[in-house]
């Protein structure tokens, strides 16, 4: 085994992958094509740091698995009108099998839609101010090892991202809930050398403007 071999997983088709996506398919299917791909569509990303925060003492798989009842129980994730949810709608998401039925999630979700919308009107958009917390050069270690992954999970900047975004009214959006967020989200690339997804999104963020730079036209 080669030292880019080391903690990857080779798929059915004979392509090394990182490990944690276990060669289970709709695993298999998200780490190919979504996991660390840069996003720039705002209620992508609303939905993301969202079910993050129901993923809180569970696993990834379980929400993976539950998604397209999340999206129809909250509308798509559109921030407009999940901001406007009450007693009725949290009635309703606590009596929905298909979703994980916490109410202090639930609540949250309303409540960091509510703030999304504060954000979007003060900002302009999630995308530009999200993208603003991508991590320079100098911030990410020259090579993504699986001792590197497996020793973190949360960083500077995550922590930096989570306390500006609890001061700006959003709930269950902890520095490990704001990493995950950033893994996925393409901010960082942390599919580990070997992986072969890791050259695409390189690829991919290398032809990716971010929001902040398209409105400017720089």
């Amino acid at each position: 085994m080669s030292p880019l071999d080391k903690g990857l997983l080779r798929g059915p088709d004979g392509r090394p992958r990182c490990p944690w996506q276990g060669n289970q398919p709709d695993y298999l299917a998200y780490h190919d094509y979504e996991w660390g791909r840069p996003v720039a569509d705002d209620f992508r990303l609303f939905e993301k740091i969202c079910l993050e925060g129901f993923q809180a003492g569970l696993s990834w798989l379980t929400i993976l698995r539950k998604r397209e009842h999340f999206r129809r129980a909250f509308c798509g994730f559109d921030f407009h009108q999940v901001a406007r949810f009450g007693p009725a709608e949290i009635t309703r998401l606590l009596a929905n099998p298909g979703i994980v039925r916490h109410r202090r999630k639930i609540e949250a979700t309303i409540q960091n839609a509510r703030a999304a919308l504060a954000m979007v009107e003060k900002e302009g958009s999630l995308a530009a101010w999200f993208w603003q917390w991508e991590p320079g050069p100098p911030a990410r270690p020259r090579r993504a090892t699986w001792a590197d992954r497996q020793a973190i999970d949360q960083t500077t900047e995550s922590m930096a991202l989570s306390r500006e975004l609890k001061a700006r009214g959003w709930t269950f959006v902890g520095p490990v809930t704001a990493y995950a967020f950033m893994q996925a989200m393409g901010l960082v690339n942390d599919h580990l050398e070997g992986c072969f997804v890791r050259r695409e999104v390189k690829e991919e963020r290398a032809r990716f403007l971010p929001p902040s730079q398209r409105a400017t036209g720089s």
